[in-house]
């Protein structure tokens, strides 16, 4: 199947566009991938909702620009790339995490399925995560099945980490085991420091991390955190990590903390992988981060590359994950398993809307 996968993630950098053609188990090919940067407008609706639990005007209002802002970026993708919406037989639309307690048994990804399948006129599997929650798992992450698929060929164990606003792991050992978890935050509290004393959203190149100097007492108590002793599986919301960091810190200071807090919270993940990896595959935002890369080389056991180094499209990775996901929905086939969410059983998430 040709399928189209759709990411926003909690950094709220923008929309994600993949094709990917895929059975569900193996990968036949890739089309073109493209990033559509949210409105700050959107941006700001979205964020202004965060940790709700219930719907209100505020989170209507956020879920309509959201689903509004994937139809358009799909619209002009599809213009861009001389592509026939016709040919794409299912979207993967994983809409935007506004809140994660999957302790509650509650997640909630703001986004109209319906909406976008009649705009797009085009079957849509979305809400991909509420069944497993539902069901006693975390709900994250969803993306080890489609790793596993990307490192078929690999000599295993191999570790993919993905770096969005919240940091995860997929550990992929010999016998086709998949252990999966978030390690900690990743790019979220980076560009909220940004913007908060910058006029930039994100660290380009982790070039003012680059000149900071790490806050020990922040790092002190980011290790403390209660977080790194639970075993796999676990997972995250983008604001569980408070940092005790103070707003007399030079802003290189608390950029380089927290860069470094990122990949200290992966290096602990070692501990909890039945092996050692080989090899780690950085994907994500993170990886085009020289400071983040440079530091994980250090902390981290076996080698560490960049999904690039696989020709795999590292900022589409996730996009092209949920359309993964998507075929796997049609063909009946789960997308979540007790090794990596914790789910009693494999659970066939998402809900298909039709056009």
């Amino acid at each position: 199947m040709r399928a189209l996968g759709l990411m926003s993630g909690t950094s709220l950098d923008g929309v994600d566009v993949a094709v990917i053609d895929t059975d569900g188990e193996r990968i036949e090919g890739f089309g073109p991938a493209a990033t559509y940067p949210h409105a700050e407008t959107t941006r700001e609706l979205v964020r202004a909702v965060f940790g709700a639990t219930s719907r209100s005007p505020a989170t209507d209002a956020a879920e309509a620009a959201i689903t509004t802002a994937h139809i358009e970026a799909v619209r002009l993708f599809a213009r861009e790339q001389g592509i026939d919406l016709a040919s794409i037989d299912v979207v993967g639309f994983h809409g935007q995490t506004i809140t994660h307690k999957p302790q509650e048994r509650f997640t909630w990804q703001i986004g109209d399925g319906q909406a976008l399948a009649r705009a797009l006129g085009r079957p849509v599997v979305a809400d991909l995560r509420s069944a497993d929650v539902a069901a006693g798992g975390q709900g994250a992450p969803l993306v080890p099945i489609f790793h596993q698929a990307l490192v078929r060929d690999l000599e295993l164990p191999v570790a993919v980490v993905n770096i969005g606003g919240v940091a995860n792991v997929t550990w992929i050992g010999e016998d086709g085991r998949l252990v999966a978890f978030d390690t900690g935050p990743g790019n979220a509290p980076i560009d909220d420091w940004m913007r908060r004393f910058t006029n930039e959203t994100f660290d380009m190149d982790g070039a003012l991390a680059s000149r900071g100097e790490v806050f020990g007492e922040s790092v002190r108590a980011f290790l403390n955190s209660s977080y790194f002793s639970i075993f796999p599986p676990k997972s995250l919301d983008r604001n569980d990590f408070k940092f005790n960091m103070t707003d007399n810190l030079k802003v290189e200071d608390g950029i380089s903390t927290l860069s470094y807090c990122t990949c200290l919270g992966i290096s602990l993940s070692q501990a909890h992988f039945p092996a050692p990896a080989r090899t780690w595959i950085v994907c994500g935002g993170g990886s085009r981060n020289e400071t983040i890369m440079s530091w994980l080389s250090r902390l981290v056991d076996g080698h560490v590359t960049v999904g690039s180094d696989y020709s795999w499209d590292v900022e589409a990775l996730e996009a092209q994950a949920f359309g993964f996901l998507a075929v796997r929905h049609l063909r009946g086939l789960p997308n979540s398993f007790p090794s990596t969410t914790g789910v009693a059983r494999p659970i066939i998430g998402g809900v298909l809307h039709r056009p």
